[in-house]
């Protein structure tokens, strides 16, 4: 990486940050996750369960996917789930909804994919005490490590 290891990337987290979220966090949430094997979330959360992470689906529509339950939103999930990480895919102005109950439920991670930006939830998530990803991409990011 040369000189540039030392810049924050775009999200503004550094590497161990990153880091530290993904192996102190193995259940992740994937709010907006598709039952469309061709979309980015279905993708993207089927790499990650492949990497030993349990995916947890929450779409208010479906049963299941990638083989586990869906549920229609966060707080419907179990708490004994462990829910550390809330990954979003869902519309930027649609995320606060979703970081209110990230908070609620205990999670440790808000998760915002890349292209996700909202700096009001990012901030009401670091003022919980969450960490807060933002305009990343967990599958890039996991890959990276």
């Amino acid at each position: 990486m040369g000189n540039a290891e030392h810049e924050l990337p775009a999200h503004g987290n550094t590497p161990e940050e990153i880091r530290a979220a993904l192996e102190t966090n193995k259940t992740i949430a994937v709010v907006g996750l598709s039952t469309n094997p061709a979309k980015d979330s279905y993708r993207v959360a089927a790499y990650i369960q492949s990497q030993g992470y349990r995916v947890i689906p929450v779409h208010p529509k479906a049963d299941e996917i990638l083989g586990e339950k869906a549920y229609p939103d966060l707080l419907s999930i179990p708490s004994e789930a462990g829910v550390g990480i809330v990954n979003l895919f869902r519309p930027p102005d649609q995320v606060m909804p979703h970081v209110d109950e990230a908070i609620q439920m205990g999670a440790k991670v808000v998760w915002m994919q890349e292209g996700i930006v909202n700096n009001g939830a990012a901030e009401r998530a670091k003022a919980a005490g969450l960490t807060v990803v933002m305009n990343a991409c967990i599958l890039k990011e996991h890959m990276a490590l």
